[in-house]
């Protein structure tokens, strides 16, 4: 019973990591806690703050790309929808009128005759040109990959809120533990100076 006892003790219960998220350790019992890492309280508390900085700075990192991503999806859908109409078109005969942005608040009107080839601006000043039927897969599959790590993002996020959560609460739980233990003292030292 004594050897259960002791390696339950010796090994605090932590989350596990998350895509390089460190979880964040609950602590039931403080005093435990402190002999388990050998912290004294001021130690063990600069320690959760520096651990709650390092999850707020991750956070907001995680938030950006999720504003990225949050961007990226609509421009990629309004990407597909360009080479739907162009495919919608090909073989009418009728050109289609289109405005598109030359620069940042430049645009200039294009007509666009049959056409079986599309370019795609794919990042760092590079543009290829595909075939409509290789941009719509090429599209669809960016797409989806997008969702895809967004849903991944999301569910980061959610893991980093409860680690930020956990750590909060056990910087509390070590707080209000060392106030407790100093009344203790404080009432133990009054309560001996009466006496003497």
């Amino acid at each position: 019973m004594a050897a259960a006892s002791s390696s339950s003790t010796e090994s605090p219960k932590t989350t596990t990591e998350r895509r390089g998220i460190p979880g964040a350790q609950f602590v039931e019992d403080v005093e435990t806690y402190l002999t388990q890492t050998g912290f004294d309280v001021n130690s063990a508390l600069a320690f959760l703050q520096e651990r709650l900085q390092q999850y707020k700075l991750v956070e907001m990192k995680l938030l950006a790309q999720q504003r990225d991503l949050q961007a990226k999806i609509p421009d990629i859908e309004k990407c597909l929808d360009v080479v739907a109409t162009l495919e919608a078109k090909k073989g009418t005969g009728e050109a289609l009128i289109a405005d598109f942005e030359v620069s940042e608040g430049i645009y200039s009107r294009a007509r666009i005759e049959d056409n079986d080839s599309v370019c795609l601006w794919l990042g760092a000043n590079v543009m290829l040109e595909y075939s409509c039927e290789e941009a719509t897969s090429l599209l669809k599959k960016n797409l989806e990959n997008a969702k895809a790590s967004l849903e991944v993002l999301i569910a980061d996020l959610q893991f980093l809120r409860d680690q930020v959560t956990v750590t909060q609460v056990t910087i509390a739980r070590v707080y209000n533990w060392d106030v407790h233990q100093r009344r203790i003292r404080q009432i133990a030292a009054s309560s001996t100076s009466k006496d003497s």
